[in-house]
């Protein structure tokens, strides 16, 4: 997309409302990302049920509002804000966020959405802004800084090298990394991962996720996860109906051994979730599933497994972590999901995202032949 030149005043904000600004809001990114050869379009039914509060169960805490941007009758970029009212209970602070970013390499296109952005979070009792979140810590976060050559995994985003580069001449500044890293899953087990194993064998038992008894198994996952997870910067938890609706998309999408579950002495105790990456099973799609574009992807995703993948959760209750036991566990599922995988088809992996300060979760997963192929960064300004 062309740099504008054009003055700030002529640049028009308006906020999306209805199906019409919604569909311009969801397809602009393809406009301003489109030249990239690394870009992925992201499947529009997805981003449309994203964005619907009837059917995505995190608006039930969040206060949203999205907007775009025009340049005369040319809609050149987009943004939201999102207060999650899960967060202050935890946190105690006033911090909201931004996210979907997108616009051209424009200094006025990107400072007036930011500054719509942060004026509705400031009226709001917001001191702090976070970003980008799309929408929720919970969903796709953070800005692509590092590893621009490779296209994205799924539910994960891509950007050019100047959105953070805007971001930081606006006054944002880092909080915090997520680093993905890219594993082959031909990686042979490592001497401290064998003996781990070896040493808990009668201890740790693992098990796909059990479809007679799904719903509770569900239940089991968003607990262990939200224990897990609970000590992570921005941590909010899960909740039961974001859980839920989450699991009807792995019951339509995997196979049973794609969700693991690790148990010490019969207590669950560690899960790991892998998924098809969609991204490369509908490289091809435009976005669009209709009208065969679904037939493609079923088809894919049933019949030739994608050759790549995506490890979007994982977690080992606290009161394991830190130890051998807690190690072991790690290990324990990590190596069930590289033999489901494998078995699959798969023959590499992203595992996405890790806290830049999770130094034993990154060890780990270095010792396996981790590659830390991509860095997102989510930025914090004072309001």
């Amino acid at each position: 997309m062309a740099i504008s030149t054009q003055p700030a005043e002529q640049i028009r904000i308006t906020p999306v409302a209805g199906r019409r600004a919604t569909t311009r809001f969801i397809d602009l990114p393809a406009e301003v990302l489109g030249d990239d050869p690394a870009w992925r379009t992201p499947l529009r039914i997805e981003r449309r049920m994203q964005l619907s509060p009837k059917q995505n169960p995190a608006f039930e805490h969040l206060e949203f509002r999205a907007w775009l941007a025009w340049q005369g009758e040319r809609c050149v970029g987009r943004i939201s804000a999102q207060i999650d009212r899960l967060r202050k209970p935890i946190h105690g602070d006033d911090v909201g966020y931004f996210g979907m970013l997108d616009a051209p390499d424009d200094d006025n296109v990107f400072a007036a959405l930011l500054t719509t952005a942060e004026q509705w979070l400031r009226e709001r009792g917001v001191n702090t802004v976070h970003g980008p979140f799309n929408l929720t810590i919970n969903e796709e976060c953070g800005l692509l800084v590092d590893g621009f050559e490779t296209p994205p995994a799924m539910m994960m985003g891509h950007a050019k090298p100047y959105y953070a580069r805007q971001l930081e001449r606006l006054g944002f500044s880092k909080a915090i990394d997520l680093y993905a890293y890219w594993v082959a899953l031909d990686f042979e087990h490592p001497r401290a991962m064998r003996r781990l194993l070896e040493r808990y064998a009668q201890r740790i038992t693992v098990r796909p996720i059990d479809n007679k008894t799904f719903v509770a198994e569900l239940d089991v996952i968003r607990d262990l996860f939200n224990d897990a997870w609970a000590n992570n910067w921005g941590f909010v938890p899960l909740t039961q109906e974001e859980f839920r609706d989450m699991g009807k998309t792995l019951k339509l999408l995997l196979p049973n051994e794609l969700v693991q579950i690790a148990e010490v002495d019969g207590e669950p105790a560690a899960f790991i979730v892998g998924l098809p990456n969609l991204n490369e099973a509908a490289r091809d799609l435009n976005g669009r599933l209709l009208p065969v574009g679904l037939f493609k992807l079923l088809w894919r995703l049933k019949v030739g497994f994608p050759k790549t993948a995506r490890v979007p959760l994982m977690g080992v209750r606290q009161r394991y972590q830190g130890g051998p036991l807690g190690a072991a566990l790690a290990y324990s599922v990590i190596g069930a999901m590289q033999t489901a995988l494998y078995a699959r088809g798969a023959r590499g992996c992203e595992l996405s995202w890790i806290l830049e300060t999770n130094k034993g979760m990154r060890d780990m997963i270095e010792s396996i032949g981790g590659d830390r192929y991509k860095t997102y960064r989510i930025y914090e300004k004072s309001l």
